[in-house]
């Protein structure tokens, strides 16, 4: 049995395209993407599009829990604030989650971003252990908490179990609040293990994430990539690297040599990598980096909450590098957001227009969403790449009544989408493995998850 759906315009991957069929199997598969197809061929039962329907984006870097705390630390804390004061407001966060509540922050969260338009998730996830640092009964507790939150909300996900060693180069101890964090690399590979019988099931891509660096010492970083590809070959491998120049700094302290840069020289980088944030790079490591394969995983709103820096688009994509967008701490979960932060953050930078838009696609919305779809599918590890046969049918209906969209044509209405949609949601459905997960903007679960999210917010910030 198969289903299928027509849109009057579609964004495909080599631009807009009318009168298309899409139609898909029972495991969600697309097997046909047919421009030019009349009404009167339609197959029995086809839905059609109440707008424009343009590809799911797969959501790049994601840290689940921290959604309940988003906007809890506009507050000045010390003399001056920097990521590394608001990590240790985030790891006071952390040390009092439990699995349900983990569960019930990641079910409204997934279907916020459903809303939003993300269809896929590639979850960071690295707080593994109880409260006082001990394995839980379950070793894999809260990672089963995150892909139970996923199957009810109805999102995509590969999931990257964190390795998590120390605090600084050179091997420095954990400290205090990175307790719940640590694990070994022999139990990690364990963990991995364990958990791809239930990924499997779930259809979720397990890969893995070597925190970063400063986290995760040489001899570890190579024992884990090892044992990656005896439990799962060609499973993505997702790092932070270079968001902060205070450990570009320590970097160059401890090796001589810059984070990208010892990356590059020490590891088999190609494109199973994502590279998330890599803010701040040299030439050379642009260059490398780019050509490697790897992703750049750019998360553009929490980079500027952070005030991490400003990602150098043009020289990257001067490489050829492919790069996506994710919601990471989720001061911001839209990837219209991120994408519009991306282009207003270059403009600043070399004060210039238009920056995103490239030979084949004038329209700078056009061209950034179908790049942003290409790297993060790339990242994920899985088959979103977009509308293409052989891809998952993972698509979005722009609400053309929407007040910023309404009397355009397709490709001005997703320019609004992006630029001009004033932080109100120009969506109308969104489908994911070939089920229809939200309609005129709502999804089934949507007042259970946000009352299961208010109560566990509210209990973590009692206690």
């Amino acid at each position: 049995m198969s289903q299928s759906l027509w849109a009057e315009q579609a964004l495909l991957p080599e631009g807009w395209a009318r009168h298309v069929l899409l139609r898909w199997n029972e495991a969600g598969t697309l097997l046909q993407v047919t421009p030019g197809t009349s009404t009167e061929e339609l197959p029995a039962g086809t839905h059609r599009a109440s707008g424009p329907v343009i590809p799911g984006m797969p959501n790049l870097h994601s840290h689940a829990f921290q959604r309940a705390f988003a906007g809890l630390t506009e507050y000045r804390d010390q003399g001056q604030d920097s990521f590394w004061t608001w990590r240790t407001l985030m790891y006071r966060f952390a040390a009092r989650l439990s699995p349900e509540q983990m569960e019930a922050i990641a079910t409204w969260l997934y279907i916020e971003m459903l809303q939003a338009g993300y269809t896929s998730v590639c979850e960071f996830h690295y707080i593994h252990h109880d409260a006082d640092g001990r394995a839980y009964s379950d070793d894999g507790a809260l990672a089963h908490s995150l892909l139970r939150a996923a199957k009810r909300a109805g999102i995509g996900m590969t999931l990257l179990p964190v390795l998590y060693q120390t605090s600084g180069f050179g091997g420095t101890p954990p400290n205090e609040g990175q307790r719940r964090f640590i694990r070994s690399t022999d139990n990690m590979l364990a963990l991995l293990d364990k958990l791809r019988p239930a990924c499997d099931l779930q259809g979720v891509r397990l890969g893995v994430a070597p925190h970063s660096l400063r986290a995760v010492p040489p001899a570890s970083l190579n024992a884990v990539l090892a044992g990656l590809d005896s439990i799962s070959p060609n499973a993505p491998i997702h790092i932070h690297i270079a968001e902060q120049t205070a450990e570009v700094e320590a970097c160059l302290a401890w090796s001589g040599q810059r984070p990208v840069q010892w990356l590059m020289n020490h590891a088999q980088v190609d494109s199973r990598w994502c590279l998330v944030h890599a803010t701040h790079m040299d030439e050379a490591e642009y260059r490398g980096a780019a050509q490697s394969g790897a992703v750049a995983g750019l998360c553009p709103t929490t980079e500027a909450n952070l005030g991490d820096g400003i990602f150098d688009f043009p020289a990257w994509r001067s490489f050829g590098g492919a790069w996506g967008v994710g919601s990471d701490s989720h001061a911001c979960v839209d990837p219209a957001e991120d994408l519009l932060m991306l282009e207003y953050s270059q403009r600043l930078a070399l004060r210039r227009r238009n920056i995103g838009s490239d030979s084949e696609h004038s329209q700078v919305a056009r061209a950034i969403w179908l790049q942003a779809v290409a790297g993060g599918a790339q990242a994920a590890g899985r088959s979103v790449q977009g509308l293409v046969p052989g891809q998952q049918a993972d698509f979005i209906v722009l609400d053309e009544k929407h007040v910023a969209l309404q009397g355009l044509p397709a490709d001005l209405m997703l320019a609004s989408h992006v630029f001009a949609s004033s932080r109100s949601r120009a969506i109308s459905s969104v489908w994911t493995g070939g089920r229809q997960r939200v309609k005129d903007g709502f999804h089934p679960l949507q007042s259970e998850a946000i009352e299961a999210f208010v109560r566990s917010r509210t209990e973590l910030l009692s206690t």
